[in-house]
């Protein structure tokens, strides 16, 4: 029973918080493929520990701490990071906090609400930058700012799995090899972009609502 509500309580908040987690790890890495398997990395995890140890105070907050530790791993592979790593580091704290420790009494500390608008925003303008194909603008979206599985997405749209997998590896690709930068777009280009945005949500709640 416990192993069933840990696994419930797993879903709900994955499906409520997914796109504040991943927008959060996107700002702390710059980078918001290697966010979105970060917080991948953070619901395998949750997976596993929830229904074993219950559900953490602030899950939110424990999905994000997690996800950052999984940064600062990757950081410490990356040699050319280590600026980045250090400011991760500093911000996770001394000793262990990133070793192990108990996570619980970091939830509040990590989960800044203050970041969390502005981060789905920049998430949304990121995913939906012009760069990408139509088809592509919406299943990343659908993917990192709605938190659906490869397999919903496709269901929705009526196309193989693997169609959709491919748009949102490639879109991924492409918003790296154009150094998109994760950031809310000033003003002037803010309004620019607004009706690419747009087109995105209609298609999201029009062709993806009727087909579900």
């Amino acid at each position: 029973m416990a192993d069933a509500t840990g696994r419930e309580a797993v879903a709900a908040v994955w499906r409520i918080e997914s796109a504040r987690i991943v927008g959060a790890l996107a700002r702390y890495t710059g980078d918001v493929a290697l966010a979105e398997d970060l917080a991948q990395e953070a619901l395998a995890e949750a997976l596993v520990s929830w229904p074993r140890d219950g559900v953490p105070r602030q899950p939110a907050g424990w999905l994000l701490t997690t996800g950052r530790r999984r940064a600062v791993d990757a950081f410490r592979r990356r040699s050319a990071l280590d600026e980045r790593y250090a400011a991760l580091a500093r911000d996770l704290g001394e000793g262990g906090a990133l070793t192990g420790g108990d996570q619980r009494e970091e939830d509040d500390v990590l989960w800044d609400p203050d970041q969390i608008d502005d981060d789905v925003l920049a998430l949304i303008f990121t995913s939906c930058h012009p760069v990408l194909s139509r088809e592509a603008r919406v299943a990343l979206t659908l993917r990192v700012v709605g938190g659906l599985t490869s397999d919903e997405i496709a269901r929705a749209f009526l196309v193989p799995t693997a169609t959709v997998q491919a748009r949102i590896t490639r879109a991924k690709k492409t918003l790296a090899a154009a150094r998109v930068p994760f950031a809310v777009p000033p003003a002037a280009e803010r309004a620019e972009r607004l009706g690419t945005v747009l087109s995105v949500v209609y298609l999201v709640f029009t062709e993806g609502s009727s087909a579900t």
